[in-house]
């Protein structure tokens, strides 16, 4: 079931408007959202601008991280 539910929450990728908002609103770096993921700060902000798009498991990845930091700061 890991599988469907990874499938099921890499299709909950917000746009590159609101994922950037996401981390705005909870004050959160470009820098330290990167190290998170194990990625560079321009990676996020090619998400963010919407350049390019996180593929197989850093796509599920960061949709989990953006949906934690909702949860934890309200939309």
């Amino acid at each position: 079931m890991n599988l469907l539910r990874e499938v099921r929450e890499s299709r909950r990728l917000p746009s590159p408007e609101d994922a950037r908002a996401i981390r705005e609103r909870a004050g959160v770096s470009q820098i330290r959202l990167a190290e998170e993921l194990g990625v560079h700060r321009i990676t996020v902000g090619r998400w963010e601008s919407g350049v390019r798009e996180p593929r197989g498991a850093l796509r599920t990845a960061y949709t989990r991280l953006l949906l934690r930091l909702v949860a934890e700061v309200g939309e």
